[in-house]
């Protein structure tokens, strides 16, 4: 161990560290069903599986329709966009109309849900259907809503197969990362982990 310390900056943690430095963070969209019947949807970054089995989870606030229309029908839909999809999950983060509609939602692409209420949107690589198990209202101004996946679909060029390279896979269907606060990076190019002799998870 040496003692050489590296120069840090501290950070004033009773404020928002989180846009002092860029973090990786995946974009998925959230599906609900409105009071009205209509689809919402909403682009979410703190997202992520919550077990190796199926479950699911993302951070909220209940301020936002996404938290108060899961609260009322306990369903919702996930979808994991590809780089191409950029501009369309961007559109689904437009502010409502004076009359509280979200008509900006009426002209994506989307496709409906075939187990819980709500949609998708269109020409995602990954989708998961979704019933709420736990809403967490611990996290100061902020919600973790935690969910039983209950089916789950992946578009056929971003299956993973024992007999194709996964550099090949990702080339040929780059994942889009997230690099919070206001950027983004399409991933084509990737290198395995060296995980060392004997590594189980």
């Amino acid at each position: 161990m040496t003692n050489d310390v590296p120069r840090l900056v501290e950070l004033d943690i009773s404020r928002s560290i989180w846009d002092r430095f860029f973090t990786v963070f995946p974009l998925v969209v959230i599906g609900t069903e409105d009071f009205d019947g209509s689809i919402d949807l909403a682009p979410k970054h703190l997202a992520m599986p919550m077990s190796w089995g199926a479950h699911f989870a993302f951070v909220c606030t209940p301020r936002h329709r996404t938290y108060q229309n899961i609260q009322r029908t306990g369903e919702f839909t996930v979808t994991y966009v590809r780089p191409s999809q950029l501009v369309l999950a961007s559109l689904t983060a437009s502010p409502r109309c004076e009359d509280d509609s979200k008509p900006i939602v009426d002209s994506l692409p989307t496709f409906a849900a075939q187990s819980v209420s709500g949609a998708f949107l269109k020409d995602g690589y990954a989708f998961l259907e979704c019933r709420s198990i736990q809403i967490y209202d611990d996290f100061g101004d902020n919600s973790l809503i935690a969910g039983e996946i209950i089916a789950a679909h992946v578009a056929e060029d971003s299956v993973r197969h024992a007999d194709e390279d996964d550099q090949d896979l990702i080339a040929n269907a780059p994942l889009l990362a997230y690099l919070y606060p206001d950027r983004f990076a399409e991933i084509s190019k990737t290198n395995k982990l060296p995980f060392p002799a004997g590594f189980k998870r």
